[in-house]
């Protein structure tokens, strides 16, 4: 029996709470096209080093992702605690220790946690356009990554969609995961904080701006994504996750539906109403 490796979860920053993002990476389904894709690919040689390059690196996903999948549907079945780090590694065809080449733990490959995706999101953020503010730089690498889930989520066709959000569903409400989520979504959230100050020139030890703008950008996200799972997926999490970012940018200020204003008492062109309904 392989020993298990210990679940390294930082402690959670008060900023950023709970169980989420749905940041992020723990929300990945499998994606069997990719391993398709990359089977197909390994029976046509090339002698260009890139190539050979993205090969590699499309089956080192595709069998995160099967690792990934395993554990989630394993998990569903059997409860966390009645599932091993051999039993993923069985269930997704590879050895035990191959497990340990992606995943630290087995709460890891529950959430799917890849310190790869978090890095790949450092990068982005550092290498969007300076023209942009904070929120907008940030607000556009999680949209893009709340894509890459809609894509990975639409691969698996309606049926697999259902079993996938059935699965996840139970796993989520498992009060083991919990500290794995949280400790996950801090990391998370560190890394995009001390990017954030990188591209604002700032010390992120001295100058607390960045991580409030990172924790309110996930924070958001999390809500978005929250509200996406609890209605079995139905809604684009990339729109959902734009909508959030954008609240933002508009300070929070709420709509005021049409039918909640006073019959019989014209709207202000401009401005907003005060608690006593004048218009300023």
């Amino acid at each position: 029996m392989v020993t298990q490796a210990p679940l390294t979860s930082a402690p959670l920053d008060p900023a950023h709470l709970t169980p989420a993002p749905l940041t992020p990476a723990h929300l990945t389904p499998a994606h069997l096209a990719s391993a398709e894709a990359g089977s197909t690919l390994a029976g046509h040689a090339h002698a260009d080093p890139g190539a050979h390059s993205g090969r590699r690196d499309r089956k080192k996903r595709a069998t995160r992702q099967a690792l990934r999948d395993a554990a989630l549907e394993l998990v569903a079945r059997r409860g966390f605690a009645h599932v091993t780090v051999e039993d993923i590694a069985e269930a997704a065809d590879v050895a035990t220790r191959t497990f340990f080449n992606y995943f630290p733990s087995k709460e890891s490959a529950v959430i799917g946690a890849d310190p790869e995706r978090i890095e790949s999101m450092r990068a982005s953020l550092l290498a969007r356009p300076a023209d942009e503010t904070p929120l907008e730089a940030i607000g556009a690498v999680l949209i893009d990554y709340a894509t890459i889930l809609d894509e990975d989520l639409d691969d698996l066709g309606g049926e697999g969609r259902k079993a996938w959000f059935q699965r996840f569903c139970i796993v989520r409400a498992d009060p083991e995961l919990s500290g794995a989520y949280a400790g996950h979504m801090a990391e998370t959230e560190r890394g995009l904080a001390v990017a954030m100050a990188e591209r604002l020139g700032s010390d992120p030890y001295h100058d607390p701006y960045p991580a409030l703008v990172t924790a309110t950008a996930l924070a958001a996200v999390r809500v978005a994504a929250m509200y996406w799972s609890a209605n079995g997926g139905e809604e684009s999490l990339a729109r959902l996750t734009r909508a959030a970012i954008d609240s933002l940018g508009r300070g929070l200020v709420r709509p005021v539906p049409a039918s909640a204003e006073p019959r019989g008492r014209p709207r202000a062109a401009s401005g907003y109403r005060s608690q006593s309904g004048q218009a300023r």
